[in-house]
């Protein structure tokens, strides 16, 4: 294991690499699926014993579900249980180097008022859009100062952050739902993303300024640093109409990187990438985990229904908006309980796929339970960071938020019922 812990970063960067070799037919999936598990393997040690917990706790009943379907005569492929996850995977490598292409400002004074607060909510949203859970530790680092981050920009950024996986290409939540609800169009949900994350931003901003009354020291963002996730943005829409045979999750998997080559800020450049594989690649071993986990544990769901068909025969029903608001909702209170959404996710596709909803209908639905989840609860990534680094109290964020998913969950319901 010392020996692979030193090419740690390598085999993650080996998962996105011969991915996009499998999907040119140039390798076999198994060296990717390899590489993915490897790279797990290799960053369990430096897992928190939390994330361990939960990782075992799925994979174990994922495995128990696959064996008992095994004695029934269900037998699941290799590559459903082991490389499911694999696009999502890839694509999760690719915009990690995009933290390459982001500036710190640690000169300018903080901004105060209304302004500062729409400012920061857009800023974090579209900067966090492309650069991912970086740029919330950028804002918040340099927001606190040298005191404590107050629980109003805590929530000001996490959920502004968290919208942005409505409408935004690059961010994990698209990759999921692209994999877990198949054929699903990506530019289909990007206008009712949109809008989803302006009412966002316009909830937060409403809320903290009645509770700051502008006394809001937010982020000073410059109109220089928005380029990047505006280029690439383009950049994907571009390529996505001029080849539309390629899928959106290869594009984001070639664009990132080539972007992050040609617009990163450290110099010289090729000793700033082999020491972001060396050092930040091998960091990224929770999200590995959890999703390799997923995929396991979905397919042992999977299984279990097929042995018994006769119980979740749900071809009589269809995929209604009642069903998808008492879905959402069940995803959403289940995050507030320390359940990821991409568990919670796995859990729920194989059981509406036999609905056959409309694809993008469901893809809606996984990036409500996404946005909402992660904005609101504090106990999946994003609220633990809040937590474990800046000190704001799991209560205090549960406090802050519920009304704020009771909202959203409301409105991306009647987005759904009146658009899609």
């Amino acid at each position: 294991m010392p020996a692979l812990n030193k090419f740690t970063g390598w085999l993650v960067l080996g998962t996105l690499v011969f991915y996009l070799l499998s999907v040119a037919g140039w390798v076999n999936t198994a060296l990717p699926t390899l590489c993915a598990w490897g790279a797990n393997a290799a960053m369990w040690k430096t897992l928190p014993k939390g994330a361990k917990r939960q990782v075992l706790i799925l994979m174990g009943i994922g495995v128990l579900a696959l064996i008992f379907a095994a004695t029934q005569g269900i037998w699941m492929t290799w590559r459903e249980v082991l490389a499911i996850n694999l696009p999502m995977l890839a694509m999760f490598v690719a915009v990690s180097f995009l933290d390459l292409t982001s500036s710190r400002d640690t000169s300018r004074p903080l901004p105060k008022g209304l302004k500062a607060i729409v400012n920061t909510a857009f800023g974090v949203q579209l900067l966090g859009a492309v650069i991912n859970m970086s740029v919330i530790m950028v804002f918040a680092d340099r927001m606190k100062g040298i005191g404590r981050l107050s629980s109003t920009q805590q929530f000001v950024i996490t959920r502004s952050f968290s919208a942005a996986a409505w409408w935004s290409p690059f961010f994990v939540a698209t990759g999921v739902a692209l994999t877990y609800s198949p054929g699903m169009k990506w530019q289909h949900t990007v206008i009712p993303g949109i809008f989803m994350g302006l009412m966002s931003v316009a909830f937060s901003t409403i809320q903290a300024y009645r509770r700051t009354k502008g006394d809001f020291e937010g982020y000073p963002i410059r109109r220089e640093s928005l380029f990047v996730p505006l280029l690439l943005s383009i950049a994907v829409i571009i390529c996505h109409f001029t080849w539309q045979n390629i899928s959106i999750l290869v594009l984001i998997c070639l664009i990132a990187p080539i972007a992050t080559m040609l617009l990163m800020k450290a110099r010289p450049r090729k000793q700033a990438l082999l020491s972001f594989v060396d050092d930040k690649l091998p960091r990224i071993g929770s999200q590995f985990a959890l999703f390799l986990a997923a995929g396991l544990f979905s397919n042992g769901i999977k299984a279990i229904i097929l042995c018994y068909p006769q119980v979740f025969d749900v071809t009589s029903s269809h995929f209604s908006v009642f069903i998808f608001a008492v879905t959402l909702a069940g995803m959403i209170l289940v995050s507030f309980v320390g359940v990821h959404p991409i568990i919670s996710i796995a859990v729920v596709s194989p059981i509406l796929l036999p609905l056959h909803p409309e694809p993008t209908q469901l893809g809606f639905l996984f990036f409500s339970a996404w946005a909402i989840s992660t904005g609101s609860s504090a106990l999946t990534g994003l609220g633990l960071l809040m937590t474990g680094r800046y000190q704001v109290p799991a209560s205090v964020i549960v406090n802050n938020n519920w009304r704020y998913a009771l909202c959203m969950w409301f409105l991306a319901s009647f987005v759904n019922a009146a658009f899609l």
